[in-house]
């Protein structure tokens, strides 16, 4: 790979064009040219004048892939005079960057000509990769364009954010993608222009819809479908709704199992359930599974959700749910879509209660506060025993009173330290099977005011 290469994307270099993916050919060269990302370049956006300005300044590109961060950045260099260096952070590292380095030392000094450095997939490098950068961004003598696909602020260093303007780019909307499958059919020199072709609104329609926002899925799905088409008696490639199903077979859904997407639809899964909505829950569910998740995390945040956002209010929604990861285990895909159904609206439909979340409360309480004594009644018997034996004292024990010889099974007594008894960090809840609870722990705590 040429690090140096600074040609454009609309020259070829040494290559036939047409062997290059529509998507790549198509590539704008120009800010006319790009289309999307109204939020970023619409008139009087930031990024819009920086560019027209000619004030570029090192910056992340962050969000999902193809939603063109790679185009965004090649814009940019079309509209720039600077030299523009493309290096990839799984392929290239410091001995690379050393090399950018020492020709943007060059350029300056020669030529008076700043270096934009481009750095695909920048959260590939680790903390010391990045950190080489910093010297030469805050000294101006490299402008750089960093992109990623995960979250920047957990993928890339404090010191690299601070010195970087961040942009986040989202997926093309509807009427972008038909926009550029309609430019590359007319293109006749980069595009589908020279092909004698006709494409129906039901085609464009289908491969809008199934390329999930993803551009370059739409036109090389689209080139795919001209290029396999065969002319009718008139000469023309005819692609209509049936050609597109065939060129994408399946609906593209943006997911990635490690990325910010993995994080995005489980949140939205448990809140979906947390708020009673059973079709919402199964909605983000499926898309995980469409997306190539694997059922056994899904289970897992199911079997937690049964008892941080269940709990009591349904004690069986943690069986349930156990016992469906269990048949899922033994029957496998495609049946085991049953039972993460299962699941996921029993858990739905289920009265909700956070109360086990005291636990926490009460961890707290021993972190802040150390552990309290135990009351001399609640110790160990044959302890006491041994004790009031050698110190010839009353065995505290023997003051244990035993809930079972009571009636109702209960009896006023202190279980807590002295410096704690009154304190309470279970709130029972009042729905389902809890509110049967919550009636009979009110119950004693009135009988043992009125003893």
């Amino acid at each position: 790979m040429d690090l140096f290469d600074s040609s454009r994307p609309d020259e070829a270099s040494g290559k036939n064009p047409r062997s290059q993916p529509l998507a790549t050919r198509m590539r704008p060269a120009s800010l006319a040219e790009f289309t999307g990302q109204k939020h970023l370049l619409g008139e009087g956006k930031l990024l819009r004048r920086m560019i027209v300005s000619g004030r570029i300044g090192s910056m992340i590109f962050y969000g999902q892939p193809s939603c063109g961060k790679t185009t965004l950045a090649h814009v940019i260099s079309c509209e720039s005079d600077a030299d523009f260096v493309i290096l990839n952070a799984v392929l290239d590292g410091v001995r690379e960057f050393r090399e950018v380095v020492h020709r943007a030392g060059e350029q300056r000094k020669l030529y008076h000509r700043n270096t934009l450095l481009f750095v695909d997939e920048i959260h590939r490098w680790n903390k010391a990769q990045q950190d080489a950068l910093l010297p030469h961004i805050e000294s101006g003598l490299v402008t750089l364009i960093g992109a990623t696909t995960l979250n920047p602020f957990y993928s890339l260093t404090g010191p690299l954010l601070s010195r970087c303007q961040l942009f986040e780019l989202y997926a093309f909307e509807a009427d972008d993608i038909r926009l550029l499958l309609q430019r590359a059919l007319a293109d006749e020199q980069r595009g589908l222009g020279s092909f004698r072709v006709s494409v129906t609104g039901e085609a464009i329609d289908y491969f809008t819809e199934y390329s999930g926002g993803d551009i370059r899925h739409a036109l090389n799905a689209l080139e795919m479908a001209v290029l396999t088409s065969r002319e009718n008696e008139e000469g023309i490639k005819v692609v209509d709704a049936g050609v597109a199903r065939e060129s994408i077979q399946k609906r593209y859904i943006r997911y990635d199992r490690t990325g910010d997407e993995h994080y995005h639809y489980a949140s939205a899964m448990i809140k979906s359930l947390r708020g009673s909505d059973p079709d919402a829950a199964l909605y983000w569910l499926t898309a995980m599974l469409e997306g190539g998740e694997d059922p056994h995390f899904i289970f897992r945040r199911l079997l937690i959700f049964a008892s941080e956002d269940v709990g009591l209010a349904d004690p069986h929604a943690l069986p349930v749910v156990n016992s469906a990861h269990e048949a899922f285990e033994k029957c496998g895909m495609p049946e085991g879509f049953y039972f993460l159904s299962h699941a996921c609206l029993h858990l739905a439909t289920a009265p909700k209660s956070n109360s086990t979340g005291a636990i926490f409360n009460v961890a707290r309480e021993h972190r802040e506060k150390g552990t309290g004594p135990v009351p001399e009644h609640l110790r160990d018997k044959t302890a006491n025993t041994k004790k009031s034996r050698y110190l010839e004292i009353e065995n505290a024990s023997e003051n244990y009173k035993y809930p079972h010889d009571y009636p109702d099974h209960w009896v006023e007594q202190q279980y807590l330290p002295d410096a704690l008894k009154q304190k309470r960090w279970y709130r029972p809840g009042d729905q389902g099977l809890e509110a049967r609870r919550r009636e009979r722990l009110d119950q004693i705590k009135s009988r043992g005011k009125k003893g």
